[in-house]
């Protein structure tokens, strides 16, 4: 049953990887903005069910409750009133930006939290899972299902909403969306504010099954960037597939080689998709 249990573990993993990367390929695809601090808000949201698991009691279910809109006002707030100065200037002048307001976020939980290791663990804890020699643990299994979910919401925005379909028309072509009477700076900023609710309720469910620390937030962009490169760009499907595979080729991976070769792995597989799929599982070839 080794096997079947590394798949299951990899499975959990891929749907975790998928929502920490959709709303980074939501903001890449559609502002042409590598937001370096979507990690850290990923780390802001597990401080965030932290502190209001031990402070106030609140269950880590009910508060992605409330980081959704909390996430969704910051996001919103720092594109508006920051990157949108910047959002026509070159890629390298918003990557340098969102860069010093990573290290602005990052040092701050740094010196309100320290860079000590914190766990979320659930008094009473919810048990183990067993079905045909499987084991999964229900708060495991739980963030997978809240991960899956989220993740779909975000693609029924996108597909069915009147502002989703404006974020569309803003990716696919710009000019002709402002045409059309969509309002692109107000749309720009909508995105960026999706992008962030995605990473702070993605944080909340890490919170249960990893420990956490402002030191993790750079392990969290890179997977988001490997993801977003494996599935495709500013697609949420392709967040998916990408995220699947590679949480599946990790756990494969940590049998085969070790769990410390996790990282190797994920950017061996980046690297091998630059050169023979750049355009990733989902993307089309061309398209940006």
């Amino acid at each position: 049953m080794l096997i079947p249990q590394v798949l299951l573990n990899g499975l959990v993993l891929g749907c975790l990887y998928a929502c920490i990367a959709a709303g980074f390929s939501l903001v890449w695809g559609v502002l042409n903005v590598i937001n370096l601090m979507h990690g850290s808000f990923i780390v802001l949201g597990s401080y965030f069910a932290w502190t209001a698991y031990n402070a106030l009691g609140v269950d880590p279910w009910f508060t992605l409750i409330a980081a959704a809109p909390v996430f969704f006002a910051v996001g919103y707030a720092v594109q508006r009133g920051i990157l949108n100065r910047v959002i026509a200037a070159p890629v390298l002048v918003t990557l340098t930006l969102t860069f010093g307001l990573d290290l602005i976020l990052n040092n701050a939980m740094i010196v309100t939290f320290t860079a000590d290791y914190r766990k979320l663990i659930l008094d009473p804890p919810l048990g183990v899972a067993e079905l045909g020699g499987l084991v999964l643990p229900w708060d495991r299994a739980l963030a997978m299902a809240f991960a899956l979910v989220l993740t779909f919401v975000l693609y029924l925005i996108l597909r069915r909403s009147r502002m989703g379909r404006g974020i569309v028309a803003v990716r696919l072509d710009r000019d002709a969306a402002r045409l059309m009477g969509v309002n692109v700076p107000s749309t720009y900023a909508i995105a960026f504010g999706l992008g962030a609710a995605m990473a702070g309720c993605a944080g909340v469910l890490l919170a249960m099954i990893f420990p956490i620390s402002p030191l993790t937030s750079t392990a969290y962009l890179g997977k988001a960037f490997v993801v977003c490169v494996l599935g495709g760009l500013g697609s949420v499907p392709g967040a998916v597939a990408g995220g699947l595979f590679l949480g599946i080729a990790e756990s494969v991976g940590a049998l085969a080689f070790g769990p410390e070769h996790g990282m190797t792995l994920s950017f061996a597989l980046l690297i091998l998709f630059l050169i023979f799929r750049p355009h990733g599982l989902l993307g089309k070839r061309g398209f940006e």
